[in-house]
């Protein structure tokens, strides 16, 4: 695999068999979900741009606060239906699985976009199927990292998260490119030109369907129900290994005494389980995920995201066709970060770095896009098109580059494997449900910050990345290489975040010793055995 080769750092390094195309299938077609997400938060903004959509729903003629009040309704709708989609999520999982909820979750995106294409000026369907389609994204970010996760070799577990992040930017592509494509090639009083943006959100809820339908349950969502022998036939396929290999039985044997551990300590019912997280150091991981999801989107991604056009007219670029273009190019540069970092960067190198070196990255691009407005007055009159205009549109690619090493999905990642088996569900609850209240604020707020703080909105993202970038760098511990059930021991330790892997390595080096000596010495009573049966022969 030459530079993609996992870098295996655990107490017990897996056979090469268990890098193979299966576990990949698997994070793709759960992935399938975040597709799902992507293309609804790329399509939207520029839909809303498109005449025929502003004169069918009468968001034409409308200026000022009574279109920010529109663009926000309509886009916020999805952001609260996500936001409730995780707290009924929660429940469904534990009597379905992780599988079928996936599947369930397509199903309901399914009739939401059904519903906001089958419109026909009535706002009121726009805001229910949105509703809807915010819950099957809400309940599928809640569940797609962890299944993943749980089923994932700790060598590229980072990479095959990254796989929810990287489908989510290759989906938002066709979203933002359909609206041009429409825009440039189709009557401007056509419904057909705003309808097909939003029908094909049927594809990526069709595909998580289907391809889910045909994927395994997560191995330690089995094992929390005591379906042991369906563990081992899932942990076999999964890492194209014999049932009764050794790997598949320590993996097992590790599985259990962790949840055997947690049990004794936490219980079953969610009351107890709350109890436990808020009575050891579990609480710090799940502050540290929440704090991280928030600054992901204080970040300022989620304006770029649905209201591009308005940010890129903003710094004096106007135009449908052009903002419109630009958004589509914004879209292929954050695309292209995201999979390069998440195939070659994210399992070698680590998640703390990239975060470190991608916050300083992007809060200098939101900092010289708040200046340039503020000094050229773009917000109120439109500049010239000189070199600091055009290096303006590059700030917002090189903001897209820098947020796609860092925020873009270590928060998930981070989220998806600090926290115990036992708790893992009910944290993740927690977190999700941080993410979708906060994009909920900023998709709500930004039209309003854009007509009256103006150029201070750029300012407000970039000192929101400085508090987010001081905040990793004394809270975010790096997590490459750390089995599940190790983890717990990293954060057992004292010190901030450094001295945290420091004690982390010192106790897997001290587990690879272990390990190596059981080896040698069973390796020796192999030699011993097959001596003494050849001399009884």
């Amino acid at each position: 695999m030459g530079f993609l080769a996992p870098k295996d750092l655990s107490a017990n390094p897996a056979p090469v068999q268990v890098y193979n195309w299966r576990i990949y299938l698997l994070a793709i077609s759960a992935a399938m979900g975040s597709s799902m997400f992507g293309y609804d938060s790329a399509f939207i903004g520029g839909t809303l741009s498109l005449p025929s959509f502003q004169s069918r729903f009468g968001l034409a003629g409308k200026q000022g606060t009574e279109l920010a009040s529109l663009r926000s309704n309509i886009v916020s709708t999805f952001q609260a239906g996500c936001f409730f989609g995780v707290l009924l999520c929660y429940p469904t999982v534990e009597r379905l699985g992780m599988k079928w909820t996936l599947v369930l979750c397509g199903l309901i995106f399914n009739i939401g976009a059904i519903m906001q294409t089958a419109a026909t000026g009535q706002l009121g369907l726009i805001y229910a199927g949105r509703a809807l389609t915010g819950l099957g994204v809400g309940s599928s970010s809640l569940v797609i990292p962890v299944y993943i996760s749980e089923s994932s070799p700790p060598a590229i577990r980072g990479r095959l998260i990254g796989v929810f992040e990287m489908i989510l930017q290759i989906s938002q592509l066709p979203g933002f490119w359909v609206n041009y494509g429409v825009n440039k090639n189709m009557s401007k009083t056509s419904d057909s030109q705003w309808r097909i943006p939003f029908g094909i959100q049927l594809v990526p809820g069709v595909l998580l369907m289907v391809l889910m339908s045909m994927q395994t349950e997560s191995p330690r969502f089995l094992a929390k129900k005591g379906k042991w022998e369906q563990v081992r036939k899932v942990l076999s396929h999964i890492r194209n290994l014999p049932p009764d290999h050794e790997y598949i039985a320590w993996e097992m044997d590790t599985i259990r005494n962790q949840l055997e551990s947690e049990h004794s300590e936490v219980g079953t019912s969610v009351v107890t389980k709350l109890k436990q997280i808020f009575h050891s150091n579990v609480k710090k991981r799940l502050g540290i995920g929440m704090a991280l999801m928030m600054f992901q989107n204080l970040s300022g991604i989620n304006a770029l995201n649905y209201y591009s056009p308005v940010i890129v007219g903003s710094i004096g670029f106007t135009g449908t066709d052009v903002g419109l273009l630009a958004t589509g190019v914004f879209g292929i540069v954050k695309a292209t970060g995201t999979i390069v970092f998440m195939l070659f960067i994210i399992d070698r190198f680590g998640r703390r770095s990239a975060m470190l070196i991608g916050s300083a990255g992007a809060l200098f691009a939101m900092y010289y896009l708040g200046g340039y407005s503020s000094l050229s007055n773009s917000f109120n009159e439109k500049p010239p098109r000189d070199g600091g205009a055009y290096i303006a549109i590059l700030m917002i690619y090189i903001f897209a580059i820098f947020y796609s090493i860092s925020w873009n999905g270590i928060p998930w990642i981070f989220c998806a494997e600090v926290f115990p088996t036992h708790l893992r569900q009910v944290c993740a609850v927690f977190t999700t449900c941080t993410q979708w209240l906060f994009q909920f604020v900023i998709a709500y707020s930004t039209p309003y910050m854009i007509a009256d703080i103006q150029y201070g909105t750029f300012l407000f993202f970039g000192t929101s990345v400085v508090c987010g970038l001081i905040f990793s760098y004394f809270f975010l511990p790096e997590t490459k290489g750390v089995t599940l059930e190790d983890i717990d021991i990293m954060f057992g330790s004292k010190g901030f975040a450094r001295q945290k892997r420091k004690a982390m390595e010192s106790v897997l080096a001290e587990r690879r010793e272990i390990v190596a000596e059981e080896k040698r010495v069973r390796g020796e009573k192999a030699v011993v055995e097959n001596v003494e049966r050849t001399e009884s022969v």
